[in-house]
Order: structure tokens, then sequence, then C-alpha cells
């Protein structure tokens, strides 16, 4: 396909696409649940059940190679009892300058491919002192910073129950000590100053981060239930005075990865 007829589809033509040739590597000709697998939350996949096949990204038309450490480049096909699972070990960022719609290509793949449930975590800054690295807290809202939207064209999406109350209820069924806040999306790739913190605390934030709002907007767009899960990994820029680097995002998943796989493991099938 030339690039010029790559431009001229729709981003659900593009995804569509992708799904057909994701069944083809896969040998899956559905799947149930996306997962989207943030900075930190790698090691917990194993915990989800057996993978059937894990192909790069880069097999898929419209996906790029994994660009920031602690994403792995693949995706992999997860069998979980009955459901077929589809796990992203990565994800495209805003701050790489793709693209909105490179951003979200996964997940409206995810729905070409069947799945009507997406689960998106992240690792990223805490407001709350209590909020310790290593520390799972369900989102219950967002507040998108980046000033844009991967919605095209003069289309309106309904946003008012983004997360699902619902599938954060299954979860503090499974583990009632999850706290829940609101996620903050920043441009980045740089963090945030100890000022914007404030602005965050200000306007009702309480976790920050480099992504997931526009995947989020883009999957209820797709008509699919949305869970998001954020991996606390630091807190945030001015609250314990110390500078922030993206090796403590991957230690302190390393660190939390058997309770952030044992979650998932025991979420997943009840979703």
């Amino acid at each position: 396909m030339t690039d010029q007829q790559t431009i001229s589809q729709t981003p659900q033509q593009q995804a569509q696409e992708a799904a057909d040739r994701l069944a083809e590597l896969t040998g899956v000709p559905r799947h149930d649940v996306a997962l989207v697998l943030g900075s930190g939350w790698l090691p917990a996949v194993d915990a989800l059940g057996e993978a059937t096949a894990e192909i790069s990204t880069t097999d898929l038309p419209g996906f790029s190679a994994a660009a920031v450490a602690g994403h792995s480049g693949k995706i992999r096909s997860v069998r979980a009892g009955d459901r077929n699972l589809l796990v992203f070990l990565s994800r495209t960022h805003y701050y790489e300058g793709k693209g909105v719609r490179a951003v979200v290509h996964g997940v409206r793949t995810a729905a070409a491919a069947g799945c009507r449930t997406i689960v998106l975590t992240n690792g990223c800054g805490g407001l709350k002192e209590t909020w310790t690295p290593g520390t799972p807290v369900l989102i219950s809202d967002h507040i998108n910073l980046t000033g844009k939207s991967p919605i095209e064209g003069a289309h309106f999406v309904d946003l008012t129950d983004l997360y699902s109350s619902r599938l954060r209820g299954l979860c503090r069924e499974v583990d009632p000590s999850l706290d829940e806040g609101v996620y903050v999306q920043f441009p980045g790739p740089h963090y945030e100053t100890p000022a914007e913190i404030g602005m965050v605390r200000a306007i009702g934030g309480q976790l920050v981060g480099m992504s997931t709002t526009l995947e989020a907007i883009a999957a209820r767009e797709a008509g699919m239930e949305v869970l998001g899960i954020s991996l606390v990994t630091n807190l945030a820029a001015g609250i314990s005075g110390e500078p922030l680097n993206h090796e403590e995002v991957l230690e302190a998943g390393r660190a939390a990865a058997s309770r952030m796989g044992d979650l998932l493991g025991r979420i997943v099938p009840r979703i």
C-alpha cells in the first residue's frame, strides 16, 4: 500500500487492516479484552495467562517500533480461560511526534479485532504522599492537557462515565484497598515543574503522566468499556524534593511486578 493510500484511509479503515493482519499472524480470529501495559507494567504480563502468539508491533500496518525504555515493542495474544486477551507491551506516546492518530492506533486496532473492553495502564507520578512507589490507583476521571483529541471531524462523544464505574467496582471487589484518583496528562516528554504540580492539585488532579487520556477517548469513540489503572512510580515534582528520572519509574514497576500481575490476573477474568 502506498503512503498516499494510507493517508486517504480513515482511522477505522487503517485499524481494520491492522486487525485483519493480526488475525492472520496470531491465528486468533477475534479477541475479547485488550490491555495496554505502560512503563513499569511489563513484568506483570506473565500472570495473565498462556501466551499463544507474540508479534512485533512493526509486523502490523500503522504501528511503529517502541521508542521508550520499559516498552518491549511486542503484541501478545494470551488465552485466559475462555477469553482471548490482546496485550500491547508498548504504546506510542504523543511526545514522539507521530501524531494523535498514531497514538490511538492500537486502541482502534483492538476494537476492530473484536475487543469490547480495554484496560489502560500507566506509570505515573502521584500527588498523595500516602501513595508510595508501587501503589496501584484506579483512574476515576481524567484531565487532558495535551490540547488534542483523537476524534477526527465533527463527531461528538460523551465522556461522562469514561472510566467505567462498573469495572472500578469489580476491581474493588478483588482488592478493597484500591484507591482512585483523577489522572492528568501532560504532553511530555519533560517532567512537570513543581508549579505545574501545584496547578494539577488546584484543578483536582491526583495523578500525572504522559499517556492514556487520548487512548481512553478513542476507546470510548469505538464503543469500548474502559478501565484505567495507574501505577504510582514516584511522588510528583516538588512533593518529595527529589529529582525525577525514568529509571525510577522502571524500578518501581519491577518492584511491584508481582502485585500488578496478581491484580490483573484476578481482575481480567471478571471483566
